[in-house]
């Protein structure tokens, strides 16, 4: 049984970014299938299968599909939107798919168009991506070429058209509307939410925003059943995913395994454990924007539900490892310093709260600290919580903060106490 449906191409360099080479190995196989069935069966199929989002949020994919406008002659015009603006530190997993096997992309691409409709796709990707862009766009060019996409093989008789965009490297395009945007020329900014995008996204149309990884997991996923794909899983969450790990650990570095791998398993053995006999304090499961969990939570499964009550979220699944010897407030730092720049200023307690919150913290590690800091940052976090600001973007910034002032409070009294950062 196939177990790697996502890396199963990735090898030796180029293996899988010509369509010939990638269509022996069973490429668009998963599309011709998709191509017999309704986009209401499809939209079924996936939904059943349990893929859930794959850029952080982890909603059930064929789900959010199910919210597209089902009366086609009131809403002709759709859009899919890939998300390959990949900004959230510590990530690195979509840019491994986009560079080494983009048909893999192009193919989820075109089975997530044909299930809500839409003759016209975007992959709005990260301006820095040059490799992954340039790979993209020839096998664009190839299948596009190849007729694989035509006017005569799709639901809707027209060719499915295929769009790179490259982005100027906003953090704010991870939130969907801001995307959108964005990639109408725009200022990202989010939008006011309802409408949401399936009823009202690009230019007024129903439109559907999925991550790069989600989409590479839907042609195995076509290709082999729903019932294969909840099996790959070792819990709750169905199928596989890329986890990764950074840090100083032995092996840094990006696999492929089943949803519900304990965090030990991923930083213990895939990346080595930590080198330089160096001790575990903590880790943010899923990027930058996560809150840290502790070594008491290194055997719990990677899958949403179980990271989430444990006071935390899976994210994107690449953890930051931190360890005896490196400072959680200068990390943390270092985080906020990119959220406050990566803010759009959209609302007060984000853009002024951010960089009051950086302001804060570059005092306790120059050593110009008080007792009243803390207390500043605890209320600083909790006024750029869920619910007080526009999106996402604040919140998900308060989280390392929050979370490293409940466990490594200690650390914040040290730098008050003794004058600056005990790690310098």
């Amino acid at each position: 049984m196939l177990t790697n449906p996502l890396t199963k191409n990735i090898g030796a360099e180029d293996v899988a970014t010509d369509l010939q080479t990638y269509r022996d190995s069973d490429g668009y196989g998963g599309w011709l299938r998709a191509l017999k069935m309704s986009p209401d069966e499809l939209t079924q199929l996936v939904q059943k299968a349990g893929l859930r989002g794959r850029g952080g949020a982890g909603f059930n994919t064929g789900l959010k599909w199910s919210f597209v406008p089902t009366d086609r002659r009131a809403h002709p015009v759709r859009y899919l939107v890939c998300n390959a603006d990949e900004m959230e530190p510590g990530t690195f997993k979509d840019r491994l798919l986009m560079e080494r096997d983009p048909h893999l992309l192009l193919e989820g691409i075109a089975i997530a168009a044909h299930a809500i409709g839409a003759a016209t796709a975007y992959i709005f990707i990260r301006g820095e991506y040059h490799l992954a862009t340039q790979r993209l766009q020839r096998a664009i060019d190839e299948v596009t070429e190849s007729g694989l996409i035509a006017g005569e093989t799709t639901s809707l008789d027209q060719p499915l058209q295929i769009y790179l965009h490259c982005s100027s490297g906003n953090y704010i395009c991870g939130e969907e509307t801001a995307l959108l945007n964005a990639l109408e020329g725009k200022r990202a900014i989010p939008r006011a939410k309802p409408p949401y995008p399936q009823v009202s996204g690009l230019w007024g149309r129903p439109t559907v925003v999925n991550n790069v990884e989600t989409l590479c997991n839907l042609p195995h996923l076509l290709l082999h059943g729903a019932e294969w794909y909840r099996k790959l899983g070792r819990g709750e969450d169905s199928g596989t995913k890329l986890f990764g790990a950074s840090g100083k650990v032995n092996n840094p570095g990006l696999w492929e395994l089943p949803m519900g791998t304990p965090f030990r398993e991923v930083i213990e053995h895939h990346a080595g454990g930590l080198r330089d006999g160096l001790t575990l304090r903590g880790f943010l499961p899923g990027g930058g924007s996560t809150d840290f969990l502790g070594p008491q939570h290194l055997d719990l499964p990677m899958d949403y539900d179980t990271v989430r009550k444990a006071g935390s979220r899976l994210g994107t699944g690449t953890i930051t490892v931190l360890d005896e010897a490196t400072c959680p407030i200068g990390l943390v730092l270092n985080l906020s310093r990119f959220f406050a720049r990566e803010s759009c200023g959209w609302c007060t307690p984000c853009r002024d709260g951010l960089p009051w919150v950086v302001e804060i913290l570059q005092r306790l590690e120059n050593g110009e600290g008080t007792t009243n800091d803390i207390e500043l940052l605890r209320e600083h976090t909790a006024r750029m919580g869920p619910g007080n600001t526009f999106c996402a973007l604040a919140p998900g910034a308060a989280e390392p903060i929050q979370s490293a002032l409940k466990l490594f409070e200690q650390d914040f009294i040290d730098h008050i106490q003794g004058g600056g950062c005990p790690f310098h």
